[in-house]
């Protein structure tokens, strides 16, 4: 049993996190009617930007204190953007049905399973080198520049929901989006700090801690902020910040880290190539015919995604255990759970298929 300073931390990192998503999310959405700017838009960059701090911070942090702690910079974004697809989207889906853009479709999904795969391959050797990390921050300015632009070339697709919104002078929503945003980091580093003293307690690895612990602790910003734009009616915000969240923490935080780590390269441990990044590239596929058929993120669907993560779960808990029933759940899953899963996706699509040719 943890002790009670353990404790104590984890559950004022998560009241600190609710108070900084509320600030946060009133904050962002205020500036973007302010400046015009679509709430997608703002999701996939400055929301997501802010969310993805606490990744970014861990990250940064386990690279400068070396040895076992460097196994946490790539599981944890691994990690993190298992997380966010599977049970940001899937929680927020519950609260709120999800309306999707028609630009998610186009490109912003698209673009996310594309880097998902170019950083699977870039990490093949078991590192990424410090020319992978500079091509992945050199795409992530292009793709800022790209989304302000693009954003401007539709305007049907600017319009943003008012109503119960408090439009307010720029200075307050600054002032909000920055209190929110501190909140957010200190809330998710007390979070992650009395989590991981519970996990090591518990004898867990630095890379099991990277994908679980540390990758819910510091994407709890992300679950928040999704969470209360899906309750306040904003699902673009909620959508597009998972998007933008799983591309920043990508392109921007393994970009750095792995730019920093100089000439040897940020170290990828293997499991992570052999298994995760993969799962990675595959739920970031799923994504796809779910953000196409019907326009939006149902509650069957957000309950679908959630499964899947606590599968992903039992998994974790099993491998770390060096449990003999390891291989039997796989097989399960392999022969059972996957095969359900794409006649769920199949039988989604074709029934959008037939309502699309009957219109």
């Amino acid at each position: 049993m943890p002790p009670l300073p353990t404790i104590g931390a984890i559950l004022a990192g998560i009241v600190v996190l609710f108070a900084g998503g509320e600030l946060f999310v009133g904050g962002a959405t205020a500036l973007a009617l302010l400046l015009g700017i679509p709430q997608i838009v703002v999701g996939l960059t400055v929301v997501s930007l802010g969310t993805s701090a606490p990744e970014l911070f861990v990250s940064v942090l386990s690279l400068l204190k070396g040895g076992d702690a460097v196994a946490l910079a790539a599981s944890n974004v691994v990690g993190s953007n298992i997380f966010n697809v599977l049970v940001v989207l899937g929680l927020s889906a519950l609260v709120m049905p999800l309306r999707v853009r028609s630009r998610l479709v186009r490109r912003d999904a698209p673009l996310m399973i594309a880097v998902s795969m170019a950083v699977w391959g870039m990490a093949s050797g078991n590192s990424l080198t410090w020319q992978s990390g500079l091509a992945l921050l050199v795409g992530l300015v292009i793709n800022t520049v790209w989304e302000i632009r693009t954003s401007r070339e539709h305007p049907d697709e600017s319009e943003v929901e008012v109503d119960d919104i408090d439009v307010q002078a720029p200075s307050k929503a600054v002032v909000k989006l920055g209190v929110g945003l501190v909140l957010l980091v200190l809330g998710s580093q007390a979070l992650v700090r009395g989590a991981t003293s519970a996990a090591l307690m518990l004898g867990m690895s630095q890379t099991l801690i990277g994908l679980t612990i540390v990758a819910a602790g510091t994407s709890l910003p992300e679950l928040v902020t999704s969470l209360v734009a899906a309750y306040r009616g904003n699902g673009d915000l909620a959508i597009g910040n998972v998007v933008g969240s799983n591309l920043i923490n990508l392109m921007m935080i393994l970009g750095l880290c792995a730019l920093a780590s100089g000439p040897g390269g940020l170290p990828v441990d293997p499991v992570l190539v052999q298994r995760d990044l993969p799962l990675m590239v595959l739920i970031s596929l799923v994504c796809l015919p779910i953000f196409w058929t019907k326009g939006c993120i149902t509650r069957r669907e957000g309950a679908l995604l959630a499964g899947l993560y606590a599968l992903y779960l039992v998994d974790q808990v099993l491998t770390s255990t060096s449990n003999g029933a390891t291989d039997d759940y796989r097989q399960l899953l392999l022969v059972v759970v996957m095969p359900l899963v794409l006649v769920f996706l199949v039988w989604q699509v074709l029934a959008w298929t037939r309502v699309r040719l009957r219109s």
